[in-house]
């Protein structure tokens, strides 16, 4: 279901569910799982999610969605699981780790939704991207109308979620849903490059800065103050004031 593997500083987590890494409830455990050891740790600063599958992932499972249309409670079966993905989905983007997502094949729907919940987004040039949802009578609702909105604006939001329409990877970067799309034979590579260039950065620093952004979309809190916080902590820091005496020192 997930492949582990880490590598100094950064965790791979490898979506390993044949055929499409649907999600389920044993899947959003284990998930839990990992993000509850993530939670504990200072070591890791960056999660890296990827698929040893042909998709990214396909989020829930359409067949288990029209089964829960035949049932009296069906809606309410629905919402109920809905919950559990935005729920899981928060977990990712509140992180102390930055969170890459690596997409290789389709990332459609509930596997777009995952994606969104990363911090950064690459792509390849052969992914099939979009929020197909109105096209089954349904909405992306596990967080994907407000995340896409977040990142791209009204415009871009509307164009995919109210067409349906499925993009390339070369196209999801020049529309902002992901920011580097890159040969797909080169994915893999391109990624983990972006990711050691992130993992030799001072993680105190990457931590501070990503909880920053998150503030710059919440209306109540105070971005300016608390980056005067951040400042004031990292001056502090023992990293920080080595990092600025090698730099001045010349020393690379």
């Amino acid at each position: 279901m997930f492949d582990l593997e880490h590598k100094g500083s950064r965790l791979v987590l490898t979506l390993n569910r044949p055929p499409v890494n649907a999600i389920n409830d044993e899947w959003l455990n284990r998930l839990h799982a990992i993000l509850d050891d993530l939670d504990r740790r200072d070591d890791i600063s960056v999660l890296h999610i990827r698929s040893a599958q042909k998709i990214f992932c396909a989020g829930m499972d359409v067949a288990h969605i029209h089964a829960l249309t035949q049932r009296a409670d069906g809606a309410e079966a629905m919402v109920a699981d809905v919950t559990k993905f935005q729920q899981a989905f928060a977990r990712i983007e509140a992180l102390a780790q930055v969170v890459i997502a690596e997409i290789g094949g389709a990332a459609l729907g509930g596997g777009l939704e995952l994606a969104l919940a990363c911090d950064l987004r690459v792509a390849s040039d052969r992914a099939k991207i979009g929020l197909p949802e109105a096209k089954l009578g349904l909405i992306p609702g596990a967080g994907g109308t407000q995340r896409l909105t977040w990142l791209c604006g009204r415009g871009v939001a509307a164009q995919l979620i109210l067409t349906g329409d499925v993009i390339s990877g070369a196209e999801a970067q020049r529309l902002g849903v992901v920011q580097w799309s890159v040969e797909h034979e080169t994915l893999q590579t391109e990624c983990e490059a972006i990711a050691e260039r992130i993992a030799r950065l001072s993680s105190q620093s990457v931590r501070e800065a990503k909880r920053l952004i998150g503030a710059a979309l919440d209306h109540s809190r105070d971005g300016f103050a608390e980056e005067r916080d951040a400042d004031r902590r990292l001056f502090a820091s023992a990293d920080t004031q080595r990092r600025l005496e090698k730099f001045i020192t010349g020393q690379r």
